[in-house]
């Protein structure tokens, strides 16, 4: 596993114990994420080793603390989960407005969704057909329900999708078939981030080099009205939003999800939002939060 995957999964811990990291159309009182040890402003060697005695005297730097402080200055009594990871140095830190919360996916599931339909095509050692590649990317840059539906059924249904976020690394998501109501956490969709963005031929992901690039290729052609959200704390956005009013409540989800730069360094964001009583009241409040966290995360390293 490499030093910034290792990293993350150090920060964000499992949903059973531990540590806790927390579409236009439609597609309780804040209190600190539970703590984990955090990491330091060095990530771990990719070795394994002991570290040196230099290293093991360096400060500790408390990130879930400092996004948690800097997310709720901005996050009031929303409810929401924000997770952010500096690929490079390993550091990262998570909020979350009550711990064990799960939200609905709304559309950036279908980022998911598109690594699934990859991997089958890895392991049937294929490229995608021309009608895939044409719903894949009307699924991403367009955020187009349909093809959403029909790549769902051609990696074989919700099983599928958990048996793909299996090897993904996911462990707090559980795939519905009514994809937008699939439930995960803020952690887990840093998870499938640093998948999709993991740099080189040998990088520790199931998905190859030419998928990633694929991915990453859709998610910076995002259509320029649905650029919102994570976008907020960088330059250089590759990203995939989600939007949605229950019909139950009429209240709005509103997640964002992707990779910024920002002084020199890529960070990998998830903000996970609902009771949204507008969609643009949603929409203002992630992309405070996603700001807020990359600062938290940035001045700190």
């Amino acid at each position: 596993m490499s030093a910034s995957v290792t990293a993350l999964v150090a920060l964000a811990g499992t949903a059973a114990g531990g540590a806790y990291l927390t579409s236009h159309s439609a597609d309780g009182a804040a209190t600190p994420v539970a703590s984990v040890a955090s990491a330091s402003s060095r990530a771990p060697s990719a070795g394994g080793g002991t570290p040196s005695a230099t290293a093991s005297e360096e400060p500790r730097v408390e990130y879930d603390a400092l996004v948690a402080a800097a997310v709720r200055r901005v996050a009031g009594d929303a409810r929401l989960s924000v997770a952010v990871f500096d690929a490079e140095s390993g550091a990262g830190g998570a909020y979350e407005s009550a711990p064990g919360q799960t939200f609905d996916t709304a559309s950036i599931v279908k980022v998911d969704i598109l690594a699934a339909l990859l991997l089958t095509a890895q392991d049937e050692g294929r490229d995608l057909t021309a009608s895939e590649r044409a719903s894949a990317a009307a699924m991403i840059e367009n955020s187009d329900n349909v093809s959403a539906t029909r790549l769902l059924q051609v990696v074989g249904g919700e099983s599928a999708l958990d048996a793909a976020n299996g090897r993904l690394g996911l462990i707090g998501t559980t795939a519905s078939h009514a994809w937008g109501l699939t439930q995960t956490t803020a952690a887990d969709q840093v998870r499938l981030l640093a998948a999709v963005f993991a740099e080189g031929e040998d990088a520790d992901t199931p998905l190859s080099e030419e998928s990633r690039d694929y991915v990453q290729e859709l998610m910076g052609q995002v259509e320029a009205d649905q650029r919102w959200g994570v976008s907020a704390a960088g330059s250089g956005s590759l990203l995939k939003n989600g939007w949605m009013p229950r019909t139950t409540t009429g209240l709005w989800d509103i997640n964002s999800v992707g990779r910024v730069e920002s002084g020199g360094r890529s960070y990998l964001v998830a903000v996970l939002s609902d009771g949204h009583a507008t969609q643009q009241a949603g929409v203002t409040l992630v992309e405070a939060a996603a700001k807020a966290a990359v600062e938290a995360v940035a001045a700190a390293g």
